[in-house]
Parts: structure tokens; sequence; C-alpha cells
């Protein structure tokens, strides 16, 4: 084999080579880039009444818990936030309680660059009129609480600003506070009709033994 022909050997094989590369690195980073929504979507059926999803910025501390599961999203963090309301408005079983840090419409372009711009970002996703705000100190203790008894998964992206936490609390679609507020009423009249019913079965004995008595006696 001539030397310009080992010279092309070598280079079709370095071509080939740096493409088989360059593919399994994109083929890693689309798995890497979709496998949270994955996750996400085959545990939302399992999801239900009193399971929280938080998506947050890159500082959120990765926490220990078992009942806390964390994710990694590359995606920018609207895009993350309106895949999730997206899967959550769409699931047949559960809807959101929205909340954010209350210390987030306190944040201005002045000492935190960027911040404007990313409300608005967010304020197109996320409608004012859906979200509660609450301190970001009370929604971590929360959290803490819940995930004792309750699944949380947490979905972290790579935004660099403070206090942009958006937590969705899941409640039941199919029933609601009203509903559950009849039902209560309906147990509650039907146990003081049994509670009366009981009453006076208890007392009829004695009530009929009386009149006996007091015949009785005026017979004589």
């Amino acid at each position: 084999m001539g030397k310009s022909n080992i010279i092309y050997y070598l280079l079709a094989c370095l071509f080939l080579s740096g493409g088989c590369i360059q593919k399994e690195a994109t083929n890693h980073h689309s798995q890497h880039k979709t496998n949270w929504q994955t996750v996400l979507q085959d545990k939302l059926p399992l999801l239900g009444h009193r399971n929280w999803i938080v998506i947050t910025d890159m500082a959120y501390p990765l926490q220990t818990r078992e009942g806390i599961t964390t994710l990694y999203a590359n995606e920018p963090y609207t895009e993350v936030l309106g895949t999730v309301k997206k899967m959550v408005d769409n699931s047949l079983h559960v809807y959101a309680h929205i909340y954010q840090d209350e210390e987030l419409s306190f944040l201005e372009e002045g000492f935190c660059p960027g911040i404007n711009d990313l409300k608005t970002e967010m304020g197109n996703v996320l409608p004012a009129t859906e979200i509660t705000s609450i301190r970001h100190d009370d929604l971590i203790a929360r959290l803490d609480s819940i995930s004792n008894l309750f699944e949380v998964v947490i979905i972290k992206t790579k935004l660099t600003k403070p206090y942009t936490s958006t937590f969705f609390e899941l409640d039941c679609k199919y029933w609601d506070s009203n509903k559950q507020t009849i039902l209560n009423q309906r147990i509650a009249n039907t146990g003081t009709t049994q509670l009366k019913t009981a009453r006076g079965r208890l007392f009829q004995p004695k009530h009929i033994t009386l009149i006996s008595l007091l015949k009785h006696y005026s017979s004589d």
C-alpha cells in the first residue's frame, strides 16, 4: 500500500470515527434532554392529591429525603414550566394549586439583571390570576412536612435567578371542596337521624312500661 493510500485510509478513519462520536454525543444529549419529561410522564399517573411538582433554579439544594425525587432539565426554565403545566392540565385526575415565592415580586432589574424579562416570559406561561405568592421559607417548610408522607418531584433547571421556583400542589380534578362539604353534611345529617332513632328505641320500652304501670295502679 502506497503512502498516499495510507494517508487517505487514515483520514477516512478519522472522519468516520469523528462522525460516530458526534452522533453518539448528539444521541446522549437528546436522551438527557428528554429524560426528565419521560420520567415525569410515567410518574404522573401515580401522583395525586397532596403530591407536589416543583420547578427550581440552579442553586436549589439536592435533598436526601426518600420522599423527594430530583430531576434535571437542560431546557430553558420557562419551557420546562410550560411543559409541566401542559402535562398537569391534560391529566384526567389532577389539577394544581400554583405557588411562587413572594420575594419574586420585589426583585428589580437594578440588583437582579434580567429579572424583568424573565417575569414577562413566566407571565406568558402562567397568568398571575393562577398564582398564589407565599414566602419562600414557608413553601420550603410545607415541602419538608409534605415529603414525610407524600412524594415530591423537583425539576432543577439551569436558571440562575433567585426566588424563581414554581410549586405545583396537586389536587383531585374530579372532586372539590364544595362537593366534599355537601358529602360531610349528608353524613352528619345521617348520623343525627340515626342517633335520634337509637335514642327513641332506647327510651320507648321504658315509656311503655311506665304507662302500663300507671294503668295497672289506676285500675286497682
